[in-house]
């Protein structure tokens, strides 16, 4: 017999067969019935009257464990001996969808390249159903994709294949977690998780940030200072991510590698802006992949001015050139300092030294412009007082604190002609009683008297020329061009006139040139009495003037004496020094209208600086007496101190009559 029952039937389930018939009746008819032994069935014997036998369901029955069962059930009569019949009931279950798939593990762990092309294989996996027919076909799904997710895997339904559709980035995730579900015919369900790992390829190079810069740094930063923060990073992991930085060799900067992934750029030595004003530094950041990437980045740092470095002057020193009679603010000279410094601290002021020229301040003579070193003439110079100054010149700069240095300027003053000869003998006033008497012997080359005369001019300025300009009888004396020596060009006759008047021209080589003139009496006599008509026009002419000379001149000496009393007294009141009055190379003459310097040329018909020439008539015996003075020491002496002289005093006297 075949019969077939639910997996799921429930406990108490029955199964009816006929009765079996026996043939006999009363007892030997069928009287019992006996079922094989089994785990899951067994006779409901209340039943046994009825007319069919009920096979009772003991326990649950599970077609995945035993689909078929067999069993033997025994019809026994009650005859004796007894009968039975039996009959072989196979029993067939049916199946309940009462399994769900299963997968092999319920947790799958694969890897996978970033760089995988689409359509790559990542894992298949597999769910069993031990149910039949529909309830064991097995359908496969993801479950809770998120969107990025649906976009780069997809799973085959009926073989359960997970591949790739989308491009893959290990930096946006390295790993992907998903539930793949597999469902039976019946709706029974089966999960499973896999993690798929993405491996990383060295597809990123490094990013370099700047987390902290100084754009301006001062040029004296001292070395090992810290200009800035730089950050790396690197999207990728393991070697792929480990980082190298530098910078190029020729900069005066390193990296410092500080906490991971930071680097420190610091100073390696000093900066000079003046050398180097700004730099551009290149950081390099190079991974550790295979091959491996590198990025670059440029700094650009600019050296702020530090006031390091003074003024310096273009020359060393410097000499300028100066004609005499200037007009006040005439240009002198320029002087030029350059500072290498950026902005005030590269500007540079001029200014003058403060000091003194013979015991006068410098100011008084130069003026400086402070912003183009443009020397002026304060006033106007005299050759003749002074002929160079020096003075310092300060360049300072507009730094803090300023630097400074300075240069010597010498200014010399060249020479002008601006003065005319002076004449020392004779007086050049037309009416001096000086008279040079000449016998009337005198032979042709005889000295008759010399014209002294000096210039305070210097150079060609001071080259005295002599002339013979009127004379009465004009070839009888003849002059030196540049000595001033009178002498006799022919012999004297008795026919000449006794009284000769020569007026000399005194001229400079100057351009254009100065010059002066004197009258020189000669008397060509033996005796004075044999003229006697000088007395009368000299002593008529010059004596109530030379009285009234006399009483002026005793006026002033008495004058200059209670003065120079005086000065002493407040010199010594007020404990102060007389000033030095220095004139280099400069000879005193004791004449009131001589200049103070006179030029040294020889054979130039000037006299050297180094003699004087002292002038005196007597009025007393009324005679003329012409004193030279011998040279005393060149050097200028101080003030105060006596002027030793060896005077050599040549009297030249020439008696003008023994009524005079």
């Amino acid at each position: 017999m075949l019969l077939e029952i639910s997996e799921g039937a429930p406990t108490g389930s029955k199964l009816q067969i006929a009765r079996a018939r026996d043939l006999d009746v009363g007892m030997n008819s069928v009287q019992t019935y006996i079922l094989s032994q089994n785990k899951h069935f067994v006779l409901d014997t209340k039943s046994n009257k009825d007319r069919y036998v009920d096979i009772v369901l003991k326990n649950s029955l599970d077609r995945e464990t035993k689909g078929e069962h067999s069993l033997i059930l025994s019809a026994v009569d009650g005859g004796n001996p007894p009968k039975s019949g039996t009959v072989v009931i196979e029993v067939f279950v049916i199946d309940v969808n009462d399994n769900a798939p299963l997968f092999s593990q319920p947790f799958y762990n694969t890897r996978l390249s970033e760089n995988a092309v689409l359509g790559t294989s990542v894992i298949k996996i597999a769910a069993t159903d031990v149910d039949e027919g529909a309830n064991g076909q097995v359908t496969y799904y993801i479950n809770h994709l998120s969107d990025n997710t649906k976009e780069l895997f997809k799973i085959d339904e009926n073989y359960g294949e997970i591949s790739v559709i989308g491009q893959l980035d290990h930096e946006q995730a390295s790993s992907y977690e998903m539930e793949v579900q597999a469902e039976d015919g019946g709706g029974q369900t089966g999960h499973c998780k896999i993690v798929i790992e993405i491996d990383d390829v060295n597809d990123n190079a490094p990013v370099i940030s700047v987390k902290s810069l100084k754009k301006q740094i001062p040029e004296n930063i001292p070395p090992g200072s810290e200009i800035a923060v730089i950050n790396v990073k690197d999207q990728d992991s393991g070697e792929n991510r480990q980082v190298r930085c530098s910078v190029q060799q020729n900069v005066p900067f390193k990296l410092n590698p500080s906490v991971k992934n930071y680097f420190s750029l610091v100073t390696t030595k000093a900066l000079d802006r003046e050398k180097e004003s700004d730099y551009n530094i290149t950081i390099t950041a190079t991974d550790g992949g295979s091959p491996p990437l590198s990025t670059s980045m440029t700094i650009h740092l600019f050296v702020s001015d530090v006031n390091d470095n003074p003024p310096v002057f273009v020359q060393q020193s410097y000499s300028a050139y100066i004609r005499e009679n200037n007009k006040p603010g005439t240009s002198v000279c320029s002087v030029s300092a350059n500072d290498p410094d950026w902005r005030q601290n590269g500007t540079v002021l001029y200014s003058l030294v403060t000091s003194e020229v013979n015991g006068v301040p410098v100011s008084s003579f130069l003026f400086i412009n402070g912003d183009t070193g443009v020397i002026h003439a304060v006033r106007s110079f005299d050759y003749e007082q002074f002929r160079n100054l020096t003075v310092k010149v300060v360049a300072r700069d507009n730094g803090s604190p300023p630097l400074s240095s300075n240069v010597t300027v010498k200014v010399f003053i060249t020479d002008e002609n601006d003065n005319s000869p002076q004449i020392l003998y004779p007086v050049p006033d037309g009416k001096s009683l000086m008279t040079e008497m000449v016998p009337k012997a005198t032979l042709s080359g005889s000295l008759v008297s010399k014209v002294i005369a000096i210039d305070a001019d210097s150079g060609q300025n001071a080259w005295l020329s002599y002339q013979i300009v009127k004379s009465t009888d004009p070839g009888l004396f003849t002059i030196g061009l540049h000595s001033g020596e009178i002498k006799t060009q022919r012999d004297i006759s008795e026919s000449d006139n006794m009284k000769q008047i020569l007026v000399i021209s005194v001229k400079d080589n100057g351009q254009p040139s100065l010059s002066m003139t004197c009258s020189v009496n000669v008397l060509i006599s033996d005796n004075l009495s044999e003229v006697p008509e000088l007395k009368d026009m000299t002593y008529e002419d010059n004596n109530s003037k030379l009285t009234s000379y006399l009483i002026i001149a005793l006026v002033c000496v008495s004058t200059f004496f209670l003065t120079f009393i005086m000065l002493i007294v407040a010199v010594k009141f007020c404990h102060k020094r007389k000033p030095r009055l220095l004139f280099d190379g400069a000879v005193a003459v004791p004449s009131a209208y001589l200049p103070p310097n006179y030029a040294d040329v020889d054979g130039a018909g000037t006299l050297r600086s180094s003699y004087n020439y002292d002038a005196y008539l007597t009025t007393g015996s009324r005679t003329s007496d012409f004193k030279f003075m011998s040279s005393y020491n060149e050097n200028t002496l101080p003030a105060g101190l006596s002027l030793m002289e060896e005077t050599a005093t040549v009297k030249s006297t020439r008696r003008m009559g023994n009524s005079l």
